[in-house]
């Protein structure tokens, strides 16, 4: 099968001591059951400690942390297990993070996730792809022709952030009205390939007063994992439209938008992605850094996700009018 590959993919190294974050910190490690049973029979003192610190609650398995660290996490920042046993000897999660492998059957994407320092950074830097094949998983589930729509739509629009003109603001308006677009024909409507000034044009007619308080209340009220987000959330300090966050804007393209087919709704995750293109901006400072925190804080943690995506329906926060006051105010 085809593969599409992110350049960042390829060029990503684990940058151990040298990170400014850690995924050995303030997450709980899931522990897979292969690698729980390898652990549990695993002899010696790394054996004895590890049957110390693992837990397993309603048949799932975690390291329990110790001083907001996972306990296999050494002062250099490497993992007492990779450096005794290897590589392969880690759990699932830490074996392949921040990869980020999607099969659909007959192709796949490989990426990087978001809240990994070294992959924003690199994601930021160059969110070029390349392809190439591997072997096929197994037959696609999904509906032909619902697939061909997104594949479709999706180049589309990444075609329209590589050779946009538009500022940042008026780009992501542009993709917002796009997504209903597309929303149509996966509805059953006639598919209208992307008409950049007109989308633009409806998008300032549907656009209300900006609620910038309700908005950022909207991500306090979510489950906030590190003390570093809640006073960011605190204390949003809006900059100017950095042009790099066009590249946020293609990575969650590449990342979500295929996802569509297998609920038929793509609405909710252009909504998710502007909002949080909006956030990023208004949160300021370095917006890789600030992207990669948002990514930490919300896209690794499923039930803000959900909420989010939930939001985008029921929210005040996230209807189109504010969504658009916010970008043009």
């Amino acid at each position: 099968m085809e593969v599409t590959v992110w350049n960042a993919y390829e060029k990503f190294r684990c940058i151990a001591s040298s990170c400014p974050d850690s995924c050995c910190k303030d997450w709980e490690v899931d522990v897979d059951e292969t690698a729980a049973e390898n652990y549990r029979r695993l002899p010696g003192p790394l054996g004895d400690r590890l049957r110390q610190v693992m837990k397993t609650e309603d048949g799932e398995t975690a390291m329990i942390l110790e001083h907001g660290r996972c306990p296999m996490w050494r002062q250099d920042g490497l993992c007492q297990i990779q450096a005794e046993l290897g590589h392969e000897a880690l759990c699932k999660v830490c074996r392949e993070f921040p990869r980020l492998h999607q099969d659909y059957g007959d192709f796949a994407q490989w990426g990087l996730e978001l809240s990994c320092p070294e992959a924003a950074r690199l994601i930021f830097e160059d969110m070029g792809v390349t392809t190439g094949t591997a072997p096929e998983a197994a037959p696609p589930d999904y509906d032909p022709e619902l697939m061909e729509i997104l594949l479709r739509s999706r180049e589309e629009m990444l075609l329209f952030w590589e050779n946009t003109d538009f500022s940042v603001p008026q780009a992501l308006a542009v993709m917002l009205l796009y997504g209903y677009q597309v929303q149509g024909a996966l509805d059953g409507g006639e598919y209208v390939p992307l008409e950049p000034e007109k989308c633009l044009k409806t998008a300032r007619g549907f656009a209300g007063a900006a609620d910038t308080q309700g908005f950022i209340r909207f991500f306090r009220e979510l489950e906030i994992l590190t003390d570093r987000w809640k006073e960011r959330l605190s204390r949003p300090c809006k900059g100017s439209w950095d042009i790099r966050l066009k590249k946020l804007a293609v990575y969650f393209v590449r990342r979500y938008w295929l996802q569509a087919v297998w609920d038929f709704d793509l609405t909710c995750r252009v909504k998710f992605a502007v909002a949080a293109c909006v956030l990023v901006n208004l949160l300021g400072g370095d917006p890789v850094q600030t992207a990669q925190l948002f990514s930490k804080e919300i896209e690794n943690d499923p039930d803000n996700v959900d909420a989010i995506l939930d939001g985008a329906y029921t929210a005040p926060a996230l209807t189109d009018a504010n969504l658009l006051g916010l970008l043009f105010a």
